[in-house]
């Protein structure tokens, strides 16, 4: 009896068929185009920009329109700018999710990996922001780049202080303000005496001329004071790298506000219920009037929030919140969802995914400084801290901030604190509640111990 002949059809049919996958090398590019083109369905294409012309020459000639790869370093970048802007639809996806994909064959390179995989739909593009918002994203990472080299140098004056058994960090919160940098200028400068050195101190600070005479009491070596200046110069330098980069965010957001329907340039913020006080790593200039210009909403009204926090977020995911289907969307992709682990019905672990998103770490750092604030959110902070420690407290509070700050940029509503007691008011309502339905299952009469009042439904 004959055999019948083999399908070669697939069991279904491609829902990218003009698709291909290009693997991201440091010296080359390799490129894979379905099987049914003619000619060659796999090339190499080096990295220099007229190879990469080429190559999207390439895949124009065999008409893909879209493309999948993976964020291999930084090395993407030139490729995906330059057919993003030849009109390919341009996917950049997660290798983690890539290689959970089972079925692959041992002898297919990754480029044809990548192409079967968004032939059939099975990938899923990363969020990239607007190209607008891409500026202002590059110059808000560079400038976190000066602000980190900065406190290193921080630290080498400390250091450098230290060895001398002069103890300025002790009696002063901070060498880099106005007098730590007042007596660091003069010590530099030649002068010795202590009496002299703590007559520069600020009428702000705490600490009395005496104590800081005292700690300024030291043995000073050559080769320290050496260490000292060159830190110090350093620190000069890296503030003014960082004043550069606050004119460019600066002119980069009048550049947004002027493409945007928000941008009115006589819009103004309301002045804030709570006075704010300016960290010393905000920009230069009234950054807060910038952002809201940007958003039609005041961002710092949020608790924890401050204008330069709001710079880092909105400069990471934009202020298109219609790229996200919810707010759970949102927070799945800041990594500050709960997981959701279950096998055979049973959950086995809800811990948050590892990311290194930016915009959550800068919702972290929020959340982190509601410890002591008397707000809605700081006691919601303090009772996740005191059920769940301080780890997942911040998460949980994170979270919540991410979901605000989502409401507000996608319905344009403004944010009132309703206070801290008003927290606890809801929290003890919403524990009798379970109380009481706890209390119906089992068959039982919740009653108050105050009253003696029996509660009924």
């Amino acid at each position: 009896m004959a055999r019948k002949p083999k399908n070669t059809q697939p069991a279904f049919s491609p829902l990218n068929p003009h698709a291909a996958g290009i693997d991201i090398g440091s010296a080359s590019h390799f490129v894979a185009i379905p099987a049914d083109r003619e000619g060659e369905t796999v090339r190499e294409f080096q990295c220099f920009t007229a190879d990469l012309h080429r190559l999207a020459a390439w895949l124009q000639s065999h008409g893909i329109s879209t493309v999948a790869m993976e964020s291999t370093g930084v090395y993407w970048l030139p490729l995906y700018e330059i057919l993003d802007a030849q009109g390919f639809e341009v996917k950049l996806v997660n290798a983690r999710h890539v290689s959970t994909v089972p079925g692959r064959k041992s002898d297919v390179l990754d480029c044809q990996w990548l192409q079967q995989l968004h032939s059939f739909g099975l990938l899923q593009g990363a969020f990239q922001p607007a190209h607008e918002i891409t500026p202002l994203r590059a110059y808000t990472r560079h400038r976190a780049n000066w602000v980190q080299c900065a406190g290193t140098h921080i630290q080498h004056m400390q250091k450098a202080l230290r060895l001398m058994n002069l103890n300025l960090d002790a009696v002063v919160a901070d060498i880099t303000g106005a007098t730590g940098t007042k007596i660091i200028t003069a010590i530099l400068a030649g002068e010795r005496d202590p009496l002299a050195l703590a007559c520069l101190r600020d009428s702000r600070c705490q600490k009395p001329e005496q104590a800081i005479a005292q700690a300024l009491d030291g043995h000073y070596r050559a080769e320290h004071l050496f260490a000292l200046k060159q830190a110090k110069d350093l620190y000069d330098y890296y503030q003014q790298q960082i004043a550069d980069c606050d004119q460019q965010i600066e002119s980069c957001l009048k550049t947004l506000n002027q493409q945007t329907a928000h941008g009115r340039q006589e819009a103004v913020p309301p002045k804030p219920a709570k006075p704010q006080k300016k960290s010393k790593k905000a920009p230069g200039f009234e950054l807060r009037t910038e952002l809201y210009r940007l958003t039609g909403v005041d961002l710092t009204t949020i608790d924890g929030i401050q204008s330069h926090t709001a710079l880092k977020i909105l400069s990471e995911t934009g202020t298109d919140m219609g790229r996200w289907q919810s707010a759970k969307h949102f927070c799945s992709w800041l990594g500050l969802a709960p997981g959701c682990k279950i096998s055979g019905g049973k959950r086995l672990g809800g811990k948050t995914k590892r990311t290194a998103n930016r915009a959550a770490a800068a919702l972290r750092m929020a959340a982190q400084s509601l410890s002591n604030s008397q707000s809605a959110l700081g006691a919601f902070y303090r009772k996740k801290r005191y059920h769940l420690g301080a780890a997942k407290a911040i998460t949980a509070t994170a979270h919540k901030l991410a979901r605000i700050l989502y409401a507000m940029l996608s319905q344009g509503t403004a944010y009132e604190d309703p206070g801290e007691n008003a927290y606890e008011q809801q929290y003890q309502q919403r524990a009798r509640k379970n109380l009481q339905q706890k209390a119906k299952k089992m068959g039982l009469v919740l009653v108050y111990a105050d009253t003696g009042e029996a509660v009924m439904d």
